[in-house]
């Protein structure tokens, strides 16, 4: 059987391709397919510890048995989106992935396509490129030794699209039960952010101020923790991908 193996952010620049595909016994697993791949790019074997595995836009286990047509996406460590792909602002949730930049007025925007009369509180978060690095990737530490004191000139995203609106769907499925907020916005960029400007936006609309606070950190912090959206750091001379491996459901006091 032949699958599909899409690879992304410092896989996708150490391999020298987007895609493999890969020629597999009947049976084999998703491990069997990074097996595979390992053999074909030696080069990535070291990542293997953070990669996580997503099979046909789903996060998979490496003991899934893959069949004949299947795509394999290996996710490395991700940092926290490219057409708009956007949720009606009448089902209470804007959910989208942006290639064009930010206009300075998102916030009122989404505002206004969430808030309604039974809402006392709306809480705004936008996370803003800034001059100084963040944590290297896995992997990526000597080369962030090489841009050590330097300035950071622009973040440049990419994101496995459709796992990462459904990572999103999940996100505002988990605040819907935890704070009781149904009127969420989470809007991130893909490609290119200037230094100052900005890449996410969060909006979270309630009643009570402590819901849509609670709503809005939650939102920001398990998109960073678990969407598909990788964000490499650019210098003068290089760049960094920054990040860690991604967390494949909620925080571990959640579950159950």
């Amino acid at each position: 059987m032949q699958v599909r193996v899409r690879l992304f952010a410092v896989q996708r620049e150490l391999a020298g391709t987007r895609e493999v595909a890969l020629d597999l016994p009947p049976g084999s697993t998703v491990s069997g397919a990074w097996d595979a791949l390992v053999l074909r790019h030696p080069v990535l074997a070291p990542g293997r510890a953070s990669v996580r595995f997503a099979r046909n836009s789903v996060y998979a286990d490496a003991s899934d048995v893959l069949a004949d047509g299947d795509e394999v996406a290996m996710i490395p460590p991700v940092s926290g989106g490219s057409d708009r792909d956007a949720s009606p602002a009448t089902s209470g949730r804007i959910l989208e992935l942006r290639a064009e930049p930010f206009e300075p007025s998102i916030l009122t925007d989404l505002l206004h396509r969430l808030a309604t009369p039974a809402d006392g509180a709306v809480v705004g978060f936008l996370g803003v490129t800034r001059a100084t690095p963040g944590t290297p990737a896995p992997g990526q530490e000597a080369e962030a030794a090489k841009h050590a004191g330097r300035t950071v000139e622009s973040l440049d995203y990419e994101a496995l699209e459709p796992l990462a609106l459904r990572v999103l769907a999940d996100i505002a499925d988990e605040i819907v039960e935890r704070f009781g907020v149904e009127r969420l916005a989470i809007v991130h960029r893909t490609g290119a952010v200037p230094l100052g400007e900005a890449s996410v936006a969060i909006v979270a609309c309630s009643a009570h101020r402590g819901d849509a606070f609670a709503a809005a950190a939650y939102a920001i912090d398990e998109t960073k923790a678990r969407a598909p959206i990788w964000k490499a750091e650019q210098f003068a001379d290089g760049h960094v991908w920054i990040g860690a491996p991604a967390r494949e459901g909620p925080p571990p006091a959640d579950r159950g």
